[in-house]
């Protein structure tokens, strides 16, 4: 009796488990393997980036491809900063992001505070038609935009980027949806308590929605970073140009320095990541809170 009380369970064999608890096993193996080659796909542009930096000019498009640097040229990140401007470009780039950055947080998180929570006539209207601009491709009021920059002579200044993109409809609908997922109650006790509307958004709004701001400042940092028409379009002065503009100028009439282009987009990836890694949770739930209501 004592033995039949303490003889452990018998094991089933795999032969013997249930097709209905095999099946999700299989489906999540099946979702891994899935996600690991699309990080692959993704990842490999990268890796050929980093590997080409490595190289010298005649062996970054070798046919076969090297995916392997045997004698990697180190040279070849101390040679860029001796050949180009390379400082005055992130320079450029740091100060063109960092506004545009903060004025879009800051105005996107504003504006959304009165769509989600101030009620005044023609609301819902207005926000409407403020978030249908982003259906509207930028090529086609490119020109007018540029006409408009023109006659307040700001071409050719830093400060035409920043104006152009001190404003994001994307921004907008973004904190409006997290907004919407404060209670109404929690301002209303406020405003019993003689708190102002701009106090709210200050003391209140700002401090529950940090996940959300984290989100925005990732999206709208790496889109400003990484822009290359606006620049192109404004910035005509050697000594605006942002890292963007800066590689193009690797390429002339009969050469292309394509080491040092895969050298500096490397340098003009790094601060990226390093800011997307250092903020990846709180974009990540950003993201997932966005828009849900509780």
């Amino acid at each position: 009796m004592t033995t039949l009380l303490h003889s452990p369970p018998p094991v089933v064999a795999d032969d013997h488990v249930p097709p209905a608890r095999r099946r999700p096993r299989a489906a999540r193996i099946l979702g891994y393997l899935t996600l690991g080659a699309a990080a692959i796909v993704v990842l490999l542009p990268f890796y050929w980036m980093v590997m080409s930096s490595l190289k010298t000019n005649n062996d970054v498009f070798t046919v076969p491809v090297k995916w392997v640097t045997t004698d990697p040229v180190w040279s070849n990140y101390l040679d860029i900063w001796s050949k180009s401007d390379l400082t005055t470009w992130l320079g450029n780039t740091v100060l063109l992001s960092a506004a545009v950055t903060l004025l879009q947080v800051f105005t996107g998180s504003f504006a959304a505070y009165g769509f989600a929570k101030v009620r005044f006539p023609g609301r819902d209207v207005l926000f409407l038609a403020y978030i249908g601009t982003l259906a509207v491709p930028w090529q086609s009021y490119m020109v007018p935009q540029f006409v408009m920059m023109s006659k307040l002579q700001l071409t050719d200044t830093l400060w035409s980027i920043v104006a152009l993109q001190a404003f994001g409809a994307l921004g907008v609908f973004l904190m409006k949806q997290f907004y919407e997922t404060v209670p109404d109650e929690l301002l209303d006790a406020a405003r019993i308590d003689g708190m102002s509307e701009y106090g709210i958004y200050r003391r209140i709004m700002l401090p529950l929605s940090v996940p959300a701001l984290a989100s925005l400042t990732l999206i709208t940092l790496v889109t400003t970073w990484n822009d290359y028409l606006g620049p192109l379009l404004y910035l005509r002065s050697p000594d605006l140009w942002t890292i963007q503009l800066g590689l193009k100028s690797f390429i002339n009439q009969y050469n292309a320095e394509y080491a040092l282009i895969m050298t500096g987009s490397v340098l003009s990836v790094l601060p990226i990541v390093v800011i997307f890694l250092a903020g990846q949770r709180y974009f990540v739930e950003g993201i997932a809170t966005t828009g849900l209501k509780g």
